[in-house]
């Protein structure tokens, strides 16, 4: 993790952090400004509530420890320009062209949130403590729920819902790897982790407990919780026996491998083109 700037010491912060969490009397007073620097940091990158470390990720849950308490510790104001207003205990980002990011009416980022350079916020909502990556896009009504972790070149396409968590605080945060392309109205919820540059066809929908099939050897093998790097991936279902009768339930399965010269800009379509697919 990067350090603190201006001498702030990660070790004394978090300490401070749960202190508060246990007694937050002193919350609203000098002795919670420990709370604003750790949301400005956030907000410029220097912290994230996970990170790569050792192959794997790490969650830090002090740091989700503090941003529920930048909700305890505001007060709701109303702000805007005019045109679009807000009454909430948190404010917007307002400094995209100073960090290089293409913010589209009405596209909302709020404080907190890590926007990368080269980002494009399209008319949708990226929430307190998530880091999106540069050059990523962040597509019309998609959506970047609290302390996800968008890669860099990600495409989360129209309508996309990737879902956020604060409590519990050690819960592992909804992760998307660099040069993934997620499509139109996919959902990705419950601390899912989608490999590097994977495929993921519109409407499929992932949380923690969705059987993901592996379909393309001669019998499925079943993941959960996480897609690998480069899978291509559509809707599905499984039969599933109920008293009333079989029905069949919501599964994904992964059909193939992104080809290495297939664009990222159109990945989704000839991806699926490839296997003869179209969803």
């Amino acid at each position: 993790m990067l350090a603190v700037s201006e001498g702030v010491n990660l070790v004394e912060a978090e300490a401070r952090i749960h202190a508060l969490r246990s007694n937050p009397k002193g919350l609203r007073d000098a002795e919670g400004a420990v709370v604003d620097r750790i949301i400005d940091e956030l907000d410029c990158g220097r912290l994230r509530v996970a990170e790569p470390s050792d192959g794997g990720w790490v969650t830090h849950a002090w740091i989700k420890e503090a941003i529920l308490l930048y909700f305890m510790r505001r007060e709701a104001t109303t702000f805007g320009d005019g045109a679009l207003l807000f009454h909430d205990k948190i404010p917007t980002k307002t400094n995209y062209a100073q960090i290089g990011v293409r913010c589209v009416p009405p596209g909302v980022a709020r404080y907190g949130a890590f926007l990368g350079k080269g980002t494009i916020l399209m008319p949708g909502f990226v929430n307190i403590g998530a880091f999106v990556d540069e050059g990523s896009m962040i597509d019309t009504w998609a959506t970047v729920g609290s302390c996800a972790q968008i890669g860099k070149g990600v495409h989360l396409s129209g309508g996309v819902g990737i879902g956020g968590v604060l409590e519990p605080p050690q819960a592992q945060p909804v992760i998307v790897e660099d040069g993934a392309f997620v499509g139109s109205r996919s959902i990705v919820v419950e601390g899912v982790h989608i490999g590097t540059e994977a495929v993921i066809g519109a409407g499929v929908v992932l949380t923690a407990s969705t059987p993901v099939l592996d379909v393309r050897g001669s019998q499925p093998s079943e993941l959960r919780g996480r897609i690998p790097p480069r899978a291509v991936v559509i809707p599905g279902t499984l039969p599933k026996r109920f008293p009333a009768g079989e029905y069949g339930v919501p599964c994904a399965l992964i059909i193939g491998e992104r080809s290495a010269s297939t664009d990222r800009k159109t990945s989704l379509n000839a991806a699926l083109r490839d296997y003869g697919v179209a969803v």
